[in-house]
Protein backbone atom coordinates (compact mmCIF):
# COMPACT_ATOMS: atom_id res chain seq x y z
CA UNK A 1 0.00 0.00 0.00
CA UNK A 2 1.41 3.22 -0.60
CA UNK A 3 2.25 5.86 1.89
CA UNK A 4 0.76 9.12 1.08
CA UNK A 5 2.44 11.67 0.42
CA UNK A 6 2.33 14.92 2.76
CA UNK A 7 5.95 16.51 2.30
CA UNK A 8 5.89 20.19 -0.32
CA UNK A 9 7.38 20.05 -3.29
CA UNK A 10 10.89 21.65 -3.99
CA UNK A 11 11.62 24.09 -7.03
CA UNK A 12 13.14 21.86 -8.99
CA UNK A 13 10.64 18.86 -8.65
CA UNK A 14 7.74 21.13 -9.61
CA UNK A 15 9.43 22.30 -12.47
CA UNK A 16 10.26 18.68 -13.62
CA UNK A 17 7.12 17.62 -13.14
CA UNK A 18 5.74 20.32 -15.53
CA UNK A 19 7.97 19.64 -18.10
CA UNK A 20 7.98 15.97 -17.85
CA UNK A 21 5.14 13.91 -16.11
CA UNK A 22 2.38 17.12 -17.47
CA UNK A 23 2.78 15.87 -20.83
CA UNK A 24 0.73 17.60 -23.81
CA UNK A 25 0.30 15.90 -26.93
CA UNK A 26 -1.12 17.02 -29.92
CA UNK A 27 -4.53 15.69 -30.53
CA UNK A 28 -5.79 13.75 -33.65
CA UNK A 29 -7.96 11.94 -34.67
CA UNK A 30 -7.13 8.03 -33.21
CA UNK A 31 -8.41 4.23 -33.95
CA UNK A 32 -8.91 3.80 -30.20
CA UNK A 33 -9.97 5.71 -27.01
CA UNK A 34 -8.75 3.92 -23.87
CA UNK A 35 -10.30 5.38 -20.94
CA UNK A 36 -8.65 4.04 -17.23
CA UNK A 37 -10.96 3.57 -14.40
CA UNK A 38 -11.04 5.80 -11.57
CA UNK A 39 -12.75 6.80 -8.48
CA UNK A 40 -12.19 10.25 -8.76
CA UNK A 41 -13.45 12.71 -11.40
CA UNK A 42 -15.59 10.12 -13.17
CA UNK A 43 -18.47 12.98 -14.36
CA UNK A 44 -15.14 14.63 -15.79
CA UNK A 45 -13.95 11.79 -17.46
CA UNK A 46 -17.14 10.91 -19.06
CA UNK A 47 -17.73 14.20 -20.48
CA UNK A 48 -14.22 14.50 -21.94
CA UNK A 49 -14.83 10.89 -23.85
CA UNK A 50 -18.08 12.18 -24.96
CA UNK A 51 -16.48 15.58 -25.98
CA UNK A 52 -13.91 13.37 -28.14
CA UNK A 53 -16.90 11.43 -29.19
CA UNK A 54 -18.72 14.15 -31.05
CA UNK A 55 -15.92 15.77 -32.25
CA UNK A 56 -14.39 12.41 -34.27
CA UNK A 57 -11.38 11.66 -32.25
CA UNK A 58 -12.08 8.19 -32.38
CA UNK A 59 -13.71 4.91 -33.82
CA UNK A 60 -13.91 2.59 -30.59
CA UNK A 61 -13.15 2.74 -26.83
CA UNK A 62 -12.20 0.35 -24.33
CA UNK A 63 -13.17 1.11 -20.69
CA UNK A 64 -11.29 -0.37 -18.53
CA UNK A 65 -11.56 -1.47 -14.28
CA UNK A 66 -13.10 -3.19 -11.27
CA UNK A 67 -14.96 -3.03 -8.55
CA UNK A 68 -13.72 -0.86 -6.00
CA UNK A 69 -14.28 -1.09 -2.10
CA UNK A 70 -17.34 0.48 -1.39
CA UNK A 71 -19.50 0.19 -4.66
CA UNK A 72 -21.23 -3.20 -6.05
CA UNK A 73 -20.46 -2.16 -9.99
CA UNK A 74 -17.41 -1.87 -11.51
CA UNK A 75 -15.35 1.47 -12.63
CA UNK A 76 -15.94 0.23 -16.41
CA UNK A 77 -19.65 -0.20 -15.59
CA UNK A 78 -20.79 3.23 -13.99
CA UNK A 79 -18.27 4.79 -16.90
CA UNK A 80 -19.90 2.99 -19.73
CA UNK A 81 -23.36 3.61 -18.70
CA UNK A 82 -22.83 7.07 -18.27
CA UNK A 83 -21.57 7.27 -21.52
CA UNK A 84 -23.96 5.30 -23.37
CA UNK A 85 -26.22 7.77 -21.95
CA UNK A 86 -24.78 10.73 -23.05
CA UNK A 87 -24.68 9.71 -26.68
CA UNK A 88 -21.76 7.00 -27.12
CA UNK A 89 -22.77 4.17 -29.17
CA UNK A 90 -22.55 1.37 -26.79
CA UNK A 91 -22.03 -1.62 -29.64
CA UNK A 92 -17.92 0.62 -30.36
CA UNK A 93 -17.31 0.34 -26.88
CA UNK A 94 -14.85 -2.57 -25.36
CA UNK A 95 -15.29 -3.64 -21.81
CA UNK A 96 -12.75 -5.05 -19.32
CA UNK A 97 -14.00 -4.95 -15.56
CA UNK A 98 -11.36 -7.16 -13.24
CA UNK A 99 -8.62 -4.77 -13.16
CA UNK A 100 -7.76 -2.89 -9.81
CA UNK A 101 -4.47 -1.14 -11.25
CA UNK A 102 -2.81 0.89 -14.22
CA UNK A 103 -0.94 -2.08 -15.15
CA UNK A 104 -3.87 -4.50 -15.02
CA UNK A 105 -5.50 -1.79 -17.00
CA UNK A 106 -3.41 -2.42 -19.76
CA UNK A 107 -2.80 -5.86 -19.57
CA UNK A 108 -6.46 -7.09 -19.13
CA UNK A 109 -7.24 -4.95 -21.73
CA UNK A 110 -4.76 -5.81 -24.75
CA UNK A 111 -6.24 -9.29 -25.06
CA UNK A 112 -9.76 -7.90 -25.65
CA UNK A 113 -8.94 -5.19 -28.26
CA UNK A 114 -7.22 -7.78 -29.81
CA UNK A 115 -10.21 -10.46 -30.21
CA UNK A 116 -12.76 -7.93 -31.02
CA UNK A 117 -10.27 -5.81 -33.19
CA UNK A 118 -6.93 -7.16 -34.04
CA UNK A 119 -4.25 -5.19 -32.25
CA UNK A 120 -2.44 -4.65 -35.57
CA UNK A 121 -5.40 -3.16 -36.89
CA UNK A 122 -5.04 -0.16 -34.16
CA UNK A 123 -2.20 2.30 -35.16
CA UNK A 124 -3.04 5.02 -32.42
CA UNK A 125 -4.65 5.60 -29.56
CA UNK A 126 -5.87 8.22 -26.83
CA UNK A 127 -4.88 7.62 -23.37
CA UNK A 128 -7.73 9.36 -21.01
CA UNK A 129 -7.03 9.42 -17.18
CA UNK A 130 -6.51 11.54 -14.00
CA UNK A 131 -4.16 14.69 -14.49
CA UNK A 132 -2.08 13.51 -11.73
CA UNK A 133 -1.50 10.22 -13.06
CA UNK A 134 -0.55 11.85 -16.30
CA UNK A 135 1.80 9.98 -18.56
CA UNK A 136 2.13 7.00 -16.02
CA UNK A 137 -0.83 6.05 -18.84
CA UNK A 138 1.19 5.98 -21.75
CA UNK A 139 3.97 5.02 -20.34
CA UNK A 140 2.39 1.74 -19.07
CA UNK A 141 0.64 1.26 -22.82
CA UNK A 142 4.30 1.71 -23.59
CA UNK A 143 5.24 -1.03 -21.46
CA UNK A 144 3.02 -3.44 -23.34
CA UNK A 145 2.17 -1.83 -26.60
CA UNK A 146 5.00 0.14 -27.87
CA UNK A 147 3.86 -0.29 -30.95
CA UNK A 148 1.32 1.86 -31.43
CA UNK A 149 1.15 5.77 -31.59
CA UNK A 150 0.07 7.18 -28.22
CA UNK A 151 -1.74 10.72 -27.32
CA UNK A 152 -2.75 11.79 -23.82
CA UNK A 153 -5.70 13.66 -22.48
CA UNK A 154 -6.13 14.63 -19.03
CA UNK A 155 -8.90 15.56 -16.68
CA UNK A 156 -9.34 16.94 -12.82
CA UNK A 157 -12.17 18.79 -11.11
CA UNK A 158 -9.50 21.57 -9.48
CA UNK A 159 -10.34 24.61 -9.76
CA UNK A 160 -5.93 25.13 -9.60
CA UNK A 161 -5.00 25.78 -13.08
CA UNK A 162 -2.88 22.63 -14.17
CA UNK A 163 0.76 24.36 -14.07
CA UNK A 164 -0.49 25.53 -10.39
CA UNK A 165 -1.05 22.54 -8.82
CA UNK A 166 1.51 22.81 -6.16
CA UNK A 167 -0.36 25.39 -4.77
CA UNK A 168 -3.34 23.41 -4.11
CA UNK A 169 -3.13 20.66 -1.01
CA UNK A 170 -4.39 17.71 -2.38
CA UNK A 171 -3.73 18.16 -6.28
CA UNK A 172 -0.14 18.16 -4.58
CA UNK A 173 -0.73 15.13 -2.64
CA UNK A 174 -2.39 13.01 -5.30
CA UNK A 175 0.62 14.92 -7.98
CA UNK A 176 3.50 13.98 -5.48
CA UNK A 177 1.83 10.33 -4.78
CA UNK A 178 1.89 9.37 -8.88
CA UNK A 179 5.83 11.56 -9.75
CA UNK A 180 7.21 9.13 -6.54
CA UNK A 181 6.05 5.92 -8.45
CA UNK A 182 7.81 6.45 -12.06
CA UNK A 183 11.20 5.37 -11.35
CA UNK A 184 10.39 3.01 -9.02
CA UNK A 185 8.03 1.59 -11.57
CA UNK A 186 10.29 2.12 -14.63
CA UNK A 187 12.94 0.23 -12.54
CA UNK A 188 10.57 -2.96 -11.91
CA UNK A 189 9.61 -3.12 -15.68
CA UNK A 190 6.11 -2.11 -14.82
CA UNK A 191 6.50 1.00 -16.99
CA UNK A 192 8.45 2.20 -20.17
CA UNK A 193 9.71 5.71 -21.26
CA UNK A 194 7.97 7.39 -23.35
CA UNK A 195 9.67 8.69 -26.59
CA UNK A 196 10.05 11.81 -26.86
CA UNK A 197 8.80 11.88 -30.28
CA UNK A 198 6.06 10.94 -29.64
CA UNK A 199 5.50 13.99 -27.17
CA UNK A 200 5.89 17.92 -26.83
CA UNK A 201 6.12 19.28 -23.25
CA UNK A 202 3.89 21.60 -21.44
Amino acid sequence: MTTPTTRSPTAAEIAAINARHLIETPLRPADLLFVFGTREDVDERVDEACRLWRAGYFRWAIVSGGVTPGSALSECEIIVSAMVARGVPADIILREDRAMNTGENVIFSLPIIDRALGLANIRSVICLGNTWTARRYPMTLHRHWPEVEKMLVMVDSFKTPRALWHTDAEFSRRMLNEWDKIEPYRARGFIAEWPESETRNR
